[in-house]
């Protein structure tokens, strides 16, 4: 999830620690796989029992996480995936769940995206045993695509443009309540401008009070940024690709509130996606091109604890590590993953399609 400081999980971090030259030797094996000890972390494949389509990813540490996906499936694990719970709230199997925000292993908010009802916020305080629904949207103009938390109490969610403007919900209890912000310091949205509902990092914090808003779909992709908790905002162009429905800014990453990863590109499998990823040093005012792109478009971008240089990316056609903070980008793995998360522990997992999830392996 977003917002990384509503866990506080460290006693594993030595253990678990990932230097970047052992994540450069990065690849992936089954759940089933042991034997000879392995010198570099890897992707080891957990078997989550369901064919779901997992693009909502909640890491609260090494044995914690969450998986939100469709058919209204949500699955949680507590021992490192060796096994998985089945929490889908009842009668959800017509909901696409596409985020998931988790503040331990008892607390976390999902969001169900689509038009007008279909978009829905529910929050569980016991691991799933019972959810309640603590927002329905009924504008039919909205859709929402993402949420993500400051803290465990602060958090917004985000839908496409409005009447003109992105639209943006806030919690100010820990999604227990919501209500919609005022649109008179969010700019104007560009004629089909969207939000991309990928891999639930279209919208992320970093910090109590800074949030970036990805978009694509429009003639420029833009990165919206307030610093305020979605009060006032300012859009900056990025050189990713647009110009297309199927293009933009996908998923965004901020170690902090000045150095920001973008990735993104054409989600067509018969498209390419030069410069489908950029950086900016300056909390989202300016972005730069990666000198080395990935090679292909990606939904889900994450950085590594405690790191200030080495980032994760993931899409359909493999995995990427950057260890010069996001400037150059190398193929890792081609297996298939719509969304990357890390918990404050440095424990890294990875979720996609047909049910696909991975923990990375030191």
């Amino acid at each position: 999830m977003t917002g990384k400081g509503n866990t506080k999980r460290s006693g594993r971090m030595m253990a678990v620690g990932l230097c970047a030259a052992a994540l450069a030797a990065l690849s992936v094996v089954p759940a089933q796989a042991h034997g000879a000890s392995r010198p570099a972390p890897h992707w080891q494949l957990k078997d989550s029992g369901t064919a779901a389509r997992f693009r909502g990813l909640a890491a609260v540490d090494r044995d914690t996480a969450w998986l939100a996906g469709s058919g209204g499936t949500v699955l949680r694990t507590t021992d490192g995936g060796a096994h998985w719970r089945n929490v889908s709230p009842p009668g959800a199997g017509d909901l696409e769940f596409r985020d998931v925000e988790a503040f331990d292993a008892r607390r976390a908010v999902v969001l169900a995206i689509g038009e007008g009802e279909a978009s829905r916020v529910l929050r569980t305080d016991d691991g799933g045993a019972t959810w309640t629904e603590t927002f329905r949207n009924t504008d039919t103009k909205a859709f929402y695509d993402c949420l993500a938390f400051f803290d465990r109490r602060h958090g917004l969610a985000m839908s496409d443009p409005v009447d003109g403007r992105f639209r943006i919900l806030s919690t100010h209890d820990g999604g227990r309540s919501w209500k919609v912000l005022p649109s008179a310091g969010m700019p104007d949205a560009l004629e089909g401008e969207a939000g991309f509902a990928a891999g639930g990092q279209c919208l992320v914090t970093s910090g109590p009070r800074d949030v970036w808003l990805a978009t694509g779909g429009g003639a420029r992709a833009r990165v919206l940024h307030s610093a305020d908790r979605g009060l006032t905002w300012e859009a900056a162009g990025t050189p990713v690709p647009a110009g297309d429905p199927a293009r933009g800014v996908f998923a965004l990453a901020f170690r902090d509130r000045t150095h920001g990863i973008a990735v993104g590109g054409d989600y067509r499998a018969d498209q390419a996606s030069p410069r489908a990823a950029a950086v900016s040093g300056d909390g989202g005012r300016t972005w730069t091109s990666a000198a080395q792109p990935p090679p292909a478009y990606r939904s889900g971008v994450t950085w590594l604890p405690h790191s200030r240089t080495t980032a994760l990316a993931v899409g359909p056609t493999g995995t990427d590590l950057t260890t010069d903070g996001g400037r150059t980008w190398r193929t890792v793995d081609p297996g298939s993953f719509d969304t990357v998360d890390c918990a404050p522990d440095r424990a890294c997992w990875a979720a996609g399609e047909q049910g696909r999830v991975a923990r990375l392996e030191p």
